[in-house]
This record gives structure tokens, sequence and C-alpha cells, in this order.
């Protein structure tokens, strides 16, 4: 500074170089604010069940009967793209039995929401399996000693029925076949019927399988330590008396393992079964059904395997269902993930269409879009029924019911209908418990031949005077109607469809929709 008349001036350079300390200052805050906001809103991020899920590339992920596992920091997702599933997405109205082997696949991703396509880490083309009839059932371990990705798959093919291995030095490179192990010691029939692999925390590998004819017994197999090229003698930890179970996967939650199963439906949805032990050889106790998992038979889909998501604020455990929606015409979607929650050691299954992951903190919140009804179109029960899974039914009819399930609907294979060859009064309705209170939006698609008395859309009991949406012509196409500015009070509402009709007289109803505004 330089005094003048007793006041002291700034030199231009002083001035100058002043000024770029206070522009960079602000910059450099401006510029860690945004960091930070970024980080922030990158956090959370969303799963949305009941589409086909793209990956970061905008292309749709194919992966079905695998799992996800993390090496390093990087979490990758091994599964199956088979070329039914390619039909499916392209008419997903049109289902297909096209099982065909196309690649086994691998996604990445550090979140468990952005997945970015790696490879086709063993193509229909590869050596050893060219000319296989089913791969599946699949997932990937690395062994510290060779220091090889290590491929386990159900394999039928030329090269016998089995176990394939295939190694790779890298998760995502071309994996190279190694050989077929066509029988696991103590296994019924030899081979698995379903099957995952499961990776402790204490970094040993399992197969979790039952057997392959009948699937009644259930094991767990240890992976050979020295080179993850065996499947060791396996341990029968319990045998099904009420029927098969598939889908057979594994998680571990505050030191319990948890064995998780499907009924034997094909291609179709389940509950989930699950027996618990403090050993993951045992003793397992007795099997029950999983809470929440029987309402919409797990989100319409079959247990696939459970990832286990441990962060700075808590832990979370994903169900990660397989939808075989191409194979079953289950509607849209091939990957339907639902998180648990647990009351002690007991899970919880919660069926969402939308929810929020954060992976770094470990917590789930439900996404602001979330469709509060479940079973909303119909899929869950694979059979013709007169009452749907999650719903309820009346009539005032005697020994008959006008309510059914009648296939073909606006999304997936069913509807539900009114209609009797008599008059007739029905409804189907839910409750719904556990809502945040304010205000939602009810939505369904109908069809009617028009005719009766009364035919509408209601919802009551939610600390309103019950609103309708009355259907008061015919309506030949899918048409979508809604019931806005649902002010809920008290945490809870019924929803449903109603008819009041003359004989013949039928009106149906697809894809409900309660959503908060």
């Amino acid at each position: 500074m330089i005094l003048i008349g007793g006041v002291y001036y700034m030199s231009k350079k002083l001035l100058k170089n002043i000024s770029l300390i206070l522009f960079f200052t602000l910059a450099f805050g401006i510029f860690a604010s945004y960091k930070l906001n970024l980080r922030l809103h990158a956090a959370s991020t969303t799963i949305q069940n009941d589409v086909f899920w793209k990956d970061t590339s905008g292309n749709p992920i194919y992966s079905q009967g695998g799992g996800i596992f993390k090496f390093g920091n990087t979490y990758y997702w091994y599964g199956v793209k088979y070329n039914g599933a390619v039909s499916y997405y392209n008419n997903p109205t049109k289902k297909n039995s096209d099982s065909s082997f196309n690649a086994v696949t691998c996604y990445s991703s550090t979140d468990l929401v952005n997945w970015n396509f790696e490879s086709n880490i063993v193509t229909s083309n590869t050596a050893g399996f060219v000319g296989t009839t089913w791969i599946g059932r699949l997932g990937v371990v690395f062994n510290s000693s060779t220091k090889k990705y290590v491929l386990i798959s159900q394999y039928q093919g030329p090269n016998g029925n089995g176990e394939v291995f295939a190694t790779c030095s890298t998760p995502n490179g071309n994996f190279v076949y190694d050989h077929v192990q066509t029988v696991i010691t103590n296994v019924v029939n030899n081979t698995t019927g379903d099957q995952t692999v499961f990776t402790d925390t204490d970094g040993k590998s399992y197969l979790i399988c039952s057997n392959s004819s009948g699937r009644s017994h259930l094991y767990v197999a240890p992976i050979r330590t020295s080179d993850s090229l065996n499947i060791e003698p396996a341990t029968n930890i319990y045998n099904s008396s009420t029927g098969g179970r598939e889908g057979n996967c594994m998680f571990k939650y505050n030191g319990v393992y948890y064995f998780c199963s499907s009924d034997l439906h094909g291609w179709n949805s389940s509950q989930c079964y699950v027996i618990s032990a403090n050993n993951i050889l045992g003793t397992y106790s007795s099997e029950s059904v999983m809470a929440g998992s029987s309402s919409d038979f797990c989100h319409v889909s079959q247990t696939g395997f459970f990832t286990t998501i441990g962060g700075t604020d808590g832990t979370t455990v994903i169900f990660c269902g397989d939808r075989w929606s191409d194979f079953a015409g289950n509607g849209p979607g091939y990957n339907q993930w639902c998180p648990l929650t647990f009351n002690g050691s007991t899970p919880t299954f919660k069926s969402l269409s939308q929810w929020t992951l954060n992976a770094a903190s470990g917590t789930w919140s439900v996404g602001g879009g979330n469709n509060y009804a479940l079973n909303p179109s119909y899929e869950a029960d694979r059979v013709s029924t007169t009452v749907p899974a999650g719903w309820s039914t009346w009539t005032n009819l005697t020994g008959a019911t006008p309510n059914s399930n009648i296939s073909g609907g606006h999304t997936g294979n069913w509807s539900w209908q009114l209609s009797y060859t008599s008059a007739y009064q029905g409804s189907i309705y839910q409750n719904i418990t556990g809502l945040q209170n304010g205000t939602y939006t009810l939505t369904a698609w109908v069809q009617s031949s028009g005719g009766q008395s009364t035919a509408q859309i209601f919802v009551k009991n939610y600390g309103g005077s019950e609103v309708d949406y009355p259907i008061t012509s015919s309506i030949s196409s899918w048409k979508q109607i809604s019931i806005p500015n649902i002010n809920i009070t008290n945490g809870t509402c019924q929803i449903g469809m109603y008819s009041s009709a003359n004989a013949n007289n039928w009106c149906k109803v697809d894809d409900f929709s309660l959503v908060k505004n």
C-alpha cells in the first residue's frame, strides 16, 4: 500500500492479486458446493420395478438367473441372456417359450442402480458352450490362490449335464471353458434343480441348491477352496414335505443364514419360503413363508438371489427377483428388486414398485412414484381364481360368484372381470395400510359391456366420504380412468371395483395404481 495525503491506496498490482484471490476463493466455493450437491443428489438413486431396465448406454439389460458379486469396490452382475427375452422385450404382449442360450452377460456398478454393460463373458459360440440346451442359475467367485475368476453354472449340453466351470483372469473378460462336473456327492439325482452361488463374509463360497428331480431336498455344498473348480460333497439341510422348491438362494444378516426358495411353479411367480440357521451347514429352523411375500407373490417374481449392502448408516438386504415374463406372460420387466426389513431376526418382504437406494449409507426409502396397490395387474396367481392374491371379493349370489380373473389384460397375462349369467352384485377390493397421510391419485384401466345399473371404481375408508368413478357406457378398448385428490388422513384406504348388473353384463379392470401426489 502507498500512503498519500494520509490515505492508504492499493497499488494496481496488489489490487489485482487480491481480486484474483477473491475470485478463485469464490469459484472454489461454488465448485465445492456444486460437487457436494451433485454427490448428495446422486447418492440416493431410484429403482423402478415393472419396467424393462436399461444400462447406462440405453440398451436393454438382459440378466436372469444369476447373481451380484462385489470384487474390489465394484459390483458385478452376471446373468443369462435368453433369445426369448429379446423377443419378449420387442413384443411384451406375446409370451414365448424360447429359452435358448444366447450369452452370459456382465454388468458393473458402484451404486447398484446404474449398470454399465461390460461384455458377454460367454456366448453360444464359446468353445465348450456350443450346442448347449440350457445354461442358467449361475454365479462367479474369485479364487485368491489361482487369482482366477470362476464362472459356475447349470449346464446341459454335449459335455454332459451338471455344473460347468469357466475361468478368466478378469471379472469382465472372455471366460474359458474348463470342464463339466456331472455328479455332486450326496445330492439326490446327482445334479441340482435350481441353484445360486453364495459367498460368505469370510470369503468362502457355496452352492445353494435343491435336487434335480422333485426338488424337495435342499442342500448347501462348499465350492473347493484351492481352485473353485469343484463342488464338494453337499449337506442336506432340509427336506420339504409340501412340494418341490426352486429358485434356491441365500443371504446372511446379523450372523444368521437365511436359505430361501419358491414353489415349484415353473416360470411363474411364488411366495418366498425361508429357513434359517446360525451355522451355514445347519441345524436350520422349520420352514415358513416370508412375511409380505404372499400378497403379490414377491412382486410377481420368483426368488432369484439376494444382495446385501452394508453402508455407513445401516445394512440393506435386497430381494432380487426374477420375473420370467417372456415364458409366463407375467408383465413387463425381468428384474424385480425389493428391500427387506427385519423385526429382530424375522425378515419381511416389502413389495414396492419404486424405491430409492443409497449404497454408500446402506439405507433405502419408498419412492415418490410407488404404487401402493399390491398385485395391481392380477398376474401373481398364475392360474384361474375367484379371489386373487392380495385382494378380497364380495357378491350377493349364493353358491356362485361373478368374480374371476381372465386371460388377456391391459398388460401381462391376466385381468379381472365381474360377470355372471344372471343378475348380480359383486365387487373386488383391497385394504391398504401403512400409508403416509397426504393426497393420492387412484387410476385403473377398464373395459365394459355397458348396461349395468351401477359400475364403478371406488376409494373409501381413507378419512373422508367414498369417492367413485362411474362407468356409464360401453367401453370396448382399454381406457384409463382416475380419481384424483384423495386426501388420506388415517393412513389407510380401500380401493376396488363394484358392479350391480343384469345377466351377462361384464366389467373388466386391470393395472390399478394408487400413488401419492
